[in-house]
């Protein structure tokens, strides 16, 4: 199955050459959202192998996206403004998991949900002149908003998430993960660094997210605190990996990928009441297949090894 990477990459650069029609511009839309919606929850998924659940994804997916519109709004080269997406996120982060990282389960969740609401309220309260407020900002497109040179750009910050997130997996930090989520005292008897490992995990997760979110203001032109600081970006990002698969690679993807088209396919057929089927779906996949998507091809893989 090792074809499988490729040839979605394949596929992936082929999309703006489909033969759409009027709907050219529609796809690439839709596979611009997915692209970052994938990376989004797949920077979750590598703090959550640590076993920590946060609920600060759209904190930092914030701090990256008016960091790039406030950067460049002064006159900042967009390059660099887009780098200091992942920057101020990752700074930021790195304070925040050295206060709340001591803390466990419910209470280091609670913690980073109470720290995105406190960000989001900050940037609507700050001068007019600095975040314009409740209203937000225009911000300036990169690649002069070239939808499919876009497009390309929101690929290639996928595939650096998915870098480090195989990074990780191949590393002696992948085993550093997985003991502290099995057991923190466990963690410490084979002599891992916990704090300092969930803190490493935090930062990383933080900064591609915040890279993400530089890209996606650059990809919608705007920032406003609601949205952009919106729980519903953590949500989405929590429940796509447990859709396609937490602790892998290839679950918070293929998560992203089948969840945008249900979404987009329900729209078209159900105008009225379509996100409640689409809920419903989504809770009956998390409820019967708790390995997410990617179970199913493991254990289509393991019969396959077992009947030869």
């Amino acid at each position: 199955m090792r074809w499988v990477g490729p040839a979605a990459l394949v596929v992936a650069l082929l999309v703006p050459l489909a033969p759409a029609g009027g709907y050219q511009q529609y796809v690439v839309q839709v596979a611009t959202f997915v692209l970052i919606n994938a990376a989004v929850a797949l920077a979750w998924d590598i703090q959550a192998r640590t076993g920590q659940l946060s609920l600060a994804s759209a904190a930092f997916f914030g701090l990256g996206a008016y960091a790039y519109t406030m950067a460049a709004l002064r006159g900042v080269p967009l390059p660099v403004a887009f780098l200091l997406g992942p920057l101020v996120a990752g700074a930021v982060s790195l304070g925040l998991g050295v206060v709340t990282l001591r803390l466990q389960g419910l209470y280091f969740a609670i913690a980073t949900l109470a720290f995105a609401e406190v960000v989001k309220v900050v940037f609507k309260e700050l001068p007019l002149d600095l975040t314009g407020g409740a209203v937000g900002l225009t911000a300036p497109p990169l690649l002069g908003g070239h939808q499919t040179g876009l497009y390309y750009l929101g690929l290639g910050v996928l595939l650096l998430v998915v870098a480090a997130s195989l990074a990780v997996r191949h590393t002696r930090l992948h085993y550093a993960f997985t003991a502290i989520r099995q057991g923190e005292l466990t963690a410490r008897v084979l002599g891992v660094r916990v704090v300092r490992t969930k803190l490493l995990a935090f930062v990383m997760s933080a900064a591609l997210t915040g890279m993400v979110g530089a890209y996606a203001t650059s990809r919608l032109f705007f920032v406003i605190p609601e949205d952009t600081f919106g729980i519903g970006l953590s949500v989405t990002a929590l429940a796509t990996a447990i859709f396609g698969g937490v602790y892998t690679t290839a679950g918070p993807v293929l998560g992203a990928i089948i969840l945008r088209i249900l979404e987009e396919g329900l729209r078209l057929v159900l105008r009225e009441g379509y996100l409640a089927v689409y809920g419903v779906i989504l809770m009956l996949v998390i409820l019967y297949l708790p390995g997410g998507l990617v179970s199913l091809w493991n254990r289509r893989s393991r019969d396959a090894a077992g009947g030869g």
